[in-house]
């Protein structure tokens, strides 16, 4: 009996000698059982960000007061800028740093003025940026969007989309001349579609270091674009031989009548130096505003004219005439605007179909005829 009792004695401390040694095993590499790694425990830098951005893009200026409005306010011609408006508010409850990011599958970066930038935007606070898009010449005629991302540490991202129009040039003509001797420039631009009618005739002998005269037609353009525009510039012409001039006769007309502001304009001159000129003429008959706009600046030694008017028909008549005989440095800019203030008076079916272009030709020749 003792023998058997020594027996379950020993048996009982091997046993007790296994556990405790299986139980040290179990801090070893080892082991069948590893650990997790304690770094997958740690707190995350921004467990679940609470602060968030918001992101709208828009176009600068006024708020149209139509659908039509907005999307003709989008039309841009290639080569011209059109402006858009980049906000990021910060809805959180801290100052933040995010960085504005603008991408697009439809056009390239270079038609943005920037794409990448960092704003310091306050607690509650909104920070805006302007975004110029300016599509190359090359630029396909449709409709381009882009997307604009904000981001910052630990802060919930955001987005916002933008979108804009090109409209195609219609009639582009660029002219720059450089050298000595004599020539002949005639260009005449007539469109019953725009009621425009612009007409140049040039006579040049002498020298001149740069001459420039370019023209650009859009034929019912939208927003903002301009229906015809004009730049011109000349840079140091002198007379060489006696009897060497610059000598032209230009002059436009945009019509009341087929939808223009009423205005002609006339230049003549006749110079035998001209140091520098820097002149523009911008018409704008689309659905955004109908004005033209002349600015020059000159100086020149000659005979130089300007003689520039506006009738609207029932509304208002303004003349300006000016001659300068001699020399003489000039700065020069005239508006004309077109805003009616008051409807021809309907007759008949006139009065149902307002709407109607037809009706619209009507109505002027109506205002036309009253005021002759």
């Amino acid at each position: 009996m003792k023998r058997f009792l020594l027996i379950l004695t020993f048996l009982a401390y091997v046993a007790s000698a296994t556990v405790e040694d299986l139980g040290e095993s179990g801090n070893d590499m080892n082991s069948v059982w590893p650990l997790e790694s304690t770094s997958l425990y740690l707190p995350s830098p921004c467990p679940e960000p609470k602060d968030s951005l918001k992101v709208t893009v828009g176009l600068v200026g006024p708020k149209a007061s139509s659908s039509e409005e907005e999307r003709d306010a989008r039309y841009v011609t290639q080569g011209k800028t059109l402006e858009f408006l980049v906000s990021v508010k910060n809805e959180g409850s801290s100052s933040l740093q995010s960085e504005i990011c603008v991408s697009s599958e439809s056009c390239p970066p270079e038609w943005f003025d920037w794409t990448v930038k960092s704003l310091q935007i306050p607690a509650g606070s909104t920070r805006s940026e302007k975004l110029l898009v300016t599509p190359d010449m090359s630029a396909v005629a449709g409709r381009y969007d882009f997307t604009v991302d904000a981001s910052a540490k630990c802060c919930r991202s955001s987005s916002g989309a933008g979108y804009f129009y090109v409209q195609d040039l219609d009639y582009a003509s660029e002219t720059a001349i450089t050298g000595t001797g004599q020539f002949q420039l005639d260009k005449n631009v007539h469109s019953m579609n725009s009621g425009i009618r612009s007409d140049k005739e040039i006579l040049f002998s002498g020298t001149v270091d740069a001459l420039v005269k370019n023209e650009y037609l859009v034929d019912q353009s939208k927003g903002k674009n301009p229906t015809f525009e004009e730049q011109d510039a000349t840079d140091n012409y002198n007379a060489v031989l006696p009897g060497d001039a610059l000598i032209g006769i230009e002059s436009f007309k945009s019509s009341a009548i087929f939808g223009g502001v009423g205005a002609k304009l006339q230049q003549s001159y006749d110079v035998q130096q001209m140091e520098f000129k820097s002149q523009s003429f911008n018409l704008q008959t689309g659905s955004d505003k109908k004005s033209a706009e002349f600015k020059t600046a000159d100086n020149f030694t000659g005979f130089y004219l300007i003689d520039a008017k506006q009738i609207a028909p029932g509304q208002k008549s303004l003349k300006e005439h000016e001659e300068y005989l001699g020399s003489f440095e000039i700065n020069r800019k005239i508006i004309f605007r077109n805003k009616p203030t008051w409807k021809a008076p309907c007759f008949e079916l006139d009065c149902m179909t307002g709407t109607n272009s037809g009706s619209k030709f009507a109505e002027a020749l109506k205002a036309f005829a009253k005021s002759a």
